[in-house]
């Protein structure tokens, strides 16, 4: 049993169970599937990276090119594009979820090394391996055409060469003992790979940047604390350079083509011709949190008739704020196009509840977000309602929907205190890992902070993080003496 449970083969064949599993029994697709197979076929047949516009291939910008690639380049090898692709699709990204298992494994083994002279912890490395292969939430997006498995790899792989890094600030030789690399220079090369990461992740998911950002605060805190200025500039623009390389053919792109030099995507993803809607989601943001409030407003918006009495109460301050709002709505509902001066509209109303309520909109409404995102029940793929209050009537009606969706929701909790508790493990633990832990603890918060400004407040955009939940967790497994050792 100790043999099969040591065992990368046996762990890596448990999650391909379980990812085919959810792609055989419950398969899905989401609105952003259907874009991002337009533009892949669209660039296999036409050899552009455009859309379908009142019936004229037309180039846009508003998905950066890593998944459609992915997409097309499936296409290319199936022969078959779009619906009837996506069971290839999802075999394929079974492969990536998996090597993504293998990542957090390493990152698992990188934060429970101590010095040099000590092997990495293959306990550490199993244990990690096992929590990532039976990771329902992350393997569940095997299942639908999406970023998250691309993004979750790509951070995951980002962060192991960042620990490197950072780790080297002050011990310049980790991971190097026996090598002519210049020890003066020991954190700038895994920084500039760093960067090529981060851009390779960008180009499937564009905050991926935030990961450099954080780095940039950790390595000044640390360069500054050994007074090495430069090495911290130098250490900033090869993260930089590394990054840029690889997004700079998309930015060419969208230069030549668009005639905008344009390295990421627009803030709101919008076409050229297209209104962005800055009155309404500022009026969203004074009362939108729950994802089900999504399928209310915001995923209605030009495509829907909104109805005025399904809004939650919290959206109104009162019945004549109601009646403004459901004026606004009636002019939408005729053409379901949002005009600018019903846009202006919403956008006064805006204003005039933050006015009143300034705490609501800047402290409650995104620590609200927050909340939601991390700790809501992970179902949204699964063919579960996920109602679980009031208890005794949910129990009455559909005991078996309950039970799933609160263990789902417990099986969250665990992942999450699992994480914390492994982050201040180590924290106590080692005093050279602490500039690490530092470092994953930020970028969850800056990323969270970053989530909790969009439009619509979406749990799957927190799964990136669960490479960094999983790898922090498994350092309670590690034998604390191990760890101690690097704190001398």
């Amino acid at each position: 049993m100790k043999r099969i449970f040591s065992s990368p083969v046996f762990a890596l064949v448990a999650g391909l169970c379980l990812r085919l599993f959810l792609v055989l029994k419950f398969p899905a697709n989401s609105g952003d599937t259907v874009l991002y197979e337009e533009i892949a076929a669209n660039w296999l047949k036409h050899h552009a990276y455009a859309m379908n516009l009142h019936g004229a291939i037309t180039p846009v910008d508003l998905r950066m090119p890593g998944y459609p690639a992915f997409l097309a380049l499936i296409y290319a090898l199936t022969g078959r594009t779009g619906e009837g692709a996506r069971f290839w699709v999802m075999l394929a990204q079974i492969v990536v979820d998996l090597l993504g298992c293998l990542v957090i494994a390493w990152l698992a083994k990188l934060l429970s090394r101590g010095s040099e002279d000590n092997s990495r912890s293959e306990r550490a490395y199993s244990i990690a391996l096992w929590l990532a292969a039976l990771c329902p939430f992350t393997a569940n997006y095997t299942a639908v055409p999406l970023t998250e498995v691309f993004a979750s790899l790509w951070t995951g792989l980002a962060c192991c060469v960042l620990v490197v890094a950072l780790r080297r600030v002050k011990k310049p030789d980790f991971l190097v003992k026996g090598s002519h690399m210049p020890q003066g220079k020991s954190a700038e090369y895994p920084a500039f790979g760093a960067g090529v990461i981060v851009g390779m992740g960008a180009l499937f998911r564009p905050e991926a940047p935030i990961l450099l950002a954080t780095a940039m605060i950790v390595f000044g805190v640390l360069f500054f604390s050994v007074h090495e200025a430069a090495r911290w500039f130098r250490a900033i623009l090869a993260m930089a350079i590394g990054c840029l390389v690889v997004l700079s053919p998309w930015a060419v792109r969208n230069s030549v083509t668009l005639g905008e030099l344009q390295f990421l995507t627009p803030k709101y993803s919008n076409l050229p011709s297209e209104l962005v809607p800055y009155g309404f989601m500022a009026w969203e943001k004074t009362w939108l949190y729950l994802v089900r409030d999504c399928y209310l407003a915001p995923w209605k918006l030009n495509e829907e008739a909104i109805n005025v009495d399904e809004i939650p109460a919290r959206a109104f301050d009162s019945l004549e704020e109601k009646q403004k709002v459901a004026a606004i709505l009636e002019q939408y509902n005729e053409d379901l196009t949002l005009t600018p001066k019903e846009d202006d509209a919403f956008a006064q109303i805006a204003r005039q509840r933050s006015t009143r309520h300034p705490l609501r909109t800047y402290l409650r409404i995104p620590a609200a977000r927050a909340v939601v995102i991390w700790f809501t029940p992970r179902i949204e793929l699964l063919p579960i309602s996920g109602n679980v209050f009031p208890l005794a009537q949910m129990h009455d009606e559909d005991p078996e929907d309950q039970e799933f969706t609160v263990l789902i929701f417990l099986l969250n909790i665990f992942y999450l205190g699992l994480g914390a508790w492994g982050a201040l493990r180590l924290w106590r633990s080692s005093a050279a890992g602490r500039p690490v832990v530092a470092f994953l603890i930020l970028f969850m918060l800056l990323r969270t902070a970053f989530l909790t400004t969009l439009e619509t407040p979406e749990p799957r955009y927190v799964l990136v993080c669960f490479p960094i939940l999983i790898a922090l967790g498994a350092q309670l497994f590690v034998r604390q003496s191990d760890q101690l050792q690097g704190s001398a």
